[in-house]
């Protein structure tokens, strides 16, 4: 199978995963009375429905797990690990951290887009630090444990503050940002985390060619002409601009970064630079689909999203760590 095919099979996927999800819902809303809404007909509650209830939801979980998957495949790529993911680096939580921040001081209250503002903040200081690590002579085992401490670190100060929560209402919204979802989602908020997507895509697209020689080590990348320096400061740059507004508009959610790409490597002949979309396009196909069914699963309370990425991801990584050449060899 060819990239081009590959990427054409998974991008029809997404858009029909994408109709699926709109078309499909828990209210009795009849897939005939969906799809004449969604082209303008039918009645207004219907339209309603679909147009700001079920697409901007759909477009946000595709939107968030493309992301999410095109960051794990640059991750993976520039650090030569097939289990390395944006929260490796410790982005994930510290974006996460930002949104804690505005929760627990009540920033929230100033207005809607508050905590998405707070944790692509929190993501971009986590991408000043990293870029200042990656900038200088350092190995990628080096950058990884750095990242693995920010992580730590990050993380221990959000459990503080949920820890030190003012009050149970504070508590309650950190603890649901902290499972993931993309319920109620507007097409606000899509509008207001785009550019920072834009900004990620543009530098993958700039930086992904040079993980081809980065797959042959650094040192001879360094002689086929590949700035290090650049190259890593780029990766981490897309990668904290992808994933900082995929945690702003869903919150925390995990194991994508790490499963998308597993799934797609054998047909891009493990090429690091060719993973980059597929792995994109997969993990949207992933986050929509786990994001129908939880909305087609009839519970007394929603299982967040989060949470259902988590209980199926976990066990994928714990055998793609077991599979992975570079564990236990």
């Amino acid at each position: 199978m060819t990239r081009l095919t590959l990427l054409a099979a998974l991008g029809a996927t997404a858009l029909g995963m994408l109709l699926a999800s709109a078309l499909l819902g828990s209210s009795e809303l009849s897939m005939l009375q969906a799809f004449a809404a969604l082209w303008g007909g039918g009645d207004e509650t219907a339209r309603i429905i679909v147009w700001e209830i079920r697409l901007p939801r759909a477009l946000a979980a595709l939107g968030v797990g493309m992301a999410l998957g095109a960051s794990g495949a640059l991750m993976q790529g520039l650090l030569r690990n097939p289990l390395a993911e944006p929260g490796v680096l410790g982005v994930s939580a510290s974006a996460s951290l930002g949104a804690i921040i505005a929760l627990y001081f009540g920033i929230s209250v100033l207005g809607a887009f508050t905590v998405p503002v707070f944790a692509i903040l929190g993501a971009l200081a986590a991408t000043g630090v990293l870029s200042g690590l990656a900038s200088v002579r350092i190995s990628a085992v080096q950058l990884i444990l750095a990242g693995v401490g920010l992580s730590s670190f990050a993380g221990a100060l959000g459990a503080l503050a949920m820890n030190l929560a003012p009050n149970r209402f504070a508590l309650s919204d950190m603890v649901s940002w902290m499972l993931g979802s993309v319920t109620n989602r507007s097409l606000d908020d899509l509008v207001f985390v785009a550019p920072f997507w834009l900004a990620g895509g543009v530098l993958a697209l700039l930086t992904a060619p040079h993980l081809r020689a980065l797959a042959l080590g650094e040192e001879t990348a360094q002689t086929l002409g590949v700035d290090l320096a650049r190259t890593r400061v780029g990766v981490i740059g897309a990668a904290a601009l992808l994933t900082g507004a995929a945690v702003a508009i869903s919150g925390v959610i995990g194991f994508v970064g790490i499963v998308a790409p597993h799934i797609v490597r054998p047909f891009v002949r493990h090429d690091p630079s060719d993973l980059v979309w597929p792995s994109a396009f997969l993990g949207g196909v992933l986050i929509t689909l786990a994001d129908l069914v939880l909305r087609l699963v009839p519970l007394d309370q929603e299982l967040r999203l989060g949470v259902m990425v988590s209980l199926i991801g976990a066990p994928v990584f714990i055998l793609i760590a077991a599979r992975s050449r570079g564990m236990g060899r």
